[in-house]
């Protein structure tokens, strides 16, 4: 068993035994179904909506690379710089390259996965850049020194009062009554300062459009369009999955992204962004460079069993309706994607050996496959995360022993019987000499935490032979 994989166990039945945070993780969820079901009224054909999404981000990653290519086309006729990052090192050399070229000492930093996949911020905090996240969610964490909690929500897993005391401790801020209005106040005096000092300005991007070279953005607190516009320079840090054919296919794109994430019909800020400003425009960077980030996508894309998990528009649907996301929470997972995407995409472009476990964290309830926006079958790539997995020798003995013994034991039906039988008896003895829990108990990791479960009289079999055809059943 991998540290990772200790670390999830030990970390699980921590977060799982604390009550409050279960309630602000349970109040949060329950406020997005009520939002995600009200969202999906506003559309005459919410399926077709998916159906359409899937399509449009199928039809991107079918032709990857020359989608990608028109898209850089685009951004170097406008006076632009396009940088492909093979890898996380790759990527974070250019941009902190850039920076110490430049200058910079001051950055500021719209929501971005990405640049947490890549650690971003710490590769420019080594140079002596001063890094401010500037989403209110992010902004939190970054305080309290910890990875986001969520794709979508980095801090939801704080109470108000948390939230208080830390601004209390690191701003100096006091808002007694924890009242949001204030909170978000005392946030805001302290970004808005970090916005007007800052040379260098990082986004993420949500869709890359290939016919126009744009880059499309969506962010509800305003902090994007500051970020990308004061300013001198600005760098769009994207996956190589995130280019999208058309312009057009935003009409769908959007809404479905918006309603997936949050249940709103659009997110509060919708930006198109094409480049440095221009002869007569009044604001925007004097500097536009976009880094398309690969590591280990282009592994997803050239394998055809995994290469619709590239279709993700990182919308938290399928953590949200998650029920082991909504028990242990995201930072159990111990990765920048929790989830069920990411204990797929974890897996697959970091190491199957170290995460392989996380695909373990799911029930297989299928529950992720029905919210999924593009209609990604995660339960299936679940799966054959699993038997790669497997197939790279992480197996305890005692587990394969013991499907073994499973597989023999259910090959024949007097076997069956047989070791149905012995294990009632076992049981019964066990449970008579108060071991239940133990050691000795076979059911342990049952009875470990809960009551040993009361066993039946008879086998289904024998009661079956009894009372089957009372009915007329056979």
């Amino acid at each position: 068993m991998s540290t990772a994989s200790q670390e999830f166990l030990r970390k699980a039945i921590v977060k799982s035994s604390d009550l409050e945070h279960r309630a602000l993780i349970q109040k949060g969820m329950l406020s997005y179904d009520a939002a995600h079901a009200k969202g999906k009224l506003r559309f005459a054909d919410w399926e077709a909506a998916r159906s359409r999404c899937s399509a449009v981000k199928a039809e991107g990653i079918a032709d990857l690379a020359q989608h990608l290519t028109e898209f850089e086309h685009h951004i170097i006729e406008r006076g632009g710089h396009v940088h492909w990052a093979e890898n996380a090192e790759q990527a974070n050399d250019y941009v902190v390259e850039l920076a110490r070229a430049r200058n910079v000492k001051t950055v500021v930093k719209s929501k971005s996965m990405v640049t947490e996949e890549i650690h971003l911020a710490p590769a420019l905090e080594k140079i002596g850049v001063t890094v401010w996240e500037t989403d209110l969610g992010e902004f939190i964490v970054q305080l309290r020194n910890e990875p986001p909690y969520h794709i979508v929500t980095p801090a939801m897993h704080l109470s108000r009062r948390q939230i208080a005391d830390l601004f209390r401790d690191k701003l100096g801020e006091n808002v007694e009554d924890a009242d949001p209005v204030r909170l978000v106040a005392a946030a805001r005096v302290a970004l808005r300062r970090a916005f007007f000092s800052a040379e260098m300005g990082i986004s993420g991007a949500n869709f890359l459009v290939a016919d126009s070279g744009m880059v499309a953005v969506s962010t509800n607190e305003g902090n994007g369009r500051l970020t990308t516009s004061i300013p001198r320079i600005h760098v769009v840090v994207a996956g190589i999955e995130k280019v999208i054919p058309r312009m057009s296919d935003l009409a769908v794109l959007w809404p479905v992204l918006a309603t997936s994430g949050t249940g709103q019909p659009i997110t509060t800020y919708s930006t198109l962004i094409r480049g440095a400003r221009v002869a007569g425009e009044p604001d925007g960077p004097q500097e536009f460079h976009v880094v398309l980030v690969d590591n280990g996508r282009t592994e997803l894309l050239a394998n055809p069993e995994t290469e619709e998990v590239l279709k993700c528009i990182r919308c938290g649907a399928c953590l949200n309706i998650c029920p082991i996301f909504r028990q242990v929470g995201g930072h159990t997972y111990g990765t920048i994607y929790p989830g069920p995407i990411g204990s797929i995409y974890t897996p697959r472009t970091d190491s199957l050996s170290e995460w392989g476990h996380l695909s373990y964290a799911c029930s297989l309830c299928t529950a992720c496959k029905g919210v999924c926006p593009v209609k990604i079958d995660l339960p299936k790539q679940l799966l054959l995360t699993r038997r790669d997995f497997i197939a790279t020798g992480n197996v305890k003995p005692a587990e394969r022993l013991g499907f073994a013994g499973f597989r023999w034991a259910t090959a024949g039906g007097g076997r069956f019987r047989l070791m149905g039988w012995m294990g009632r008896k076992a049981i019964a003895v066990v449970n008579a000499l108060g071991l239940s829990g133990t050691a000795l108990d076979p059911m342990r990791v049952w009875t470990k935490y809960r009551s040993p479960m009361a066993l039946p009289k008879q086998s289904f079999r024998a009661w079956w032979r009894e009372n089957g055809n009372k009915n007329g059943n056979k």
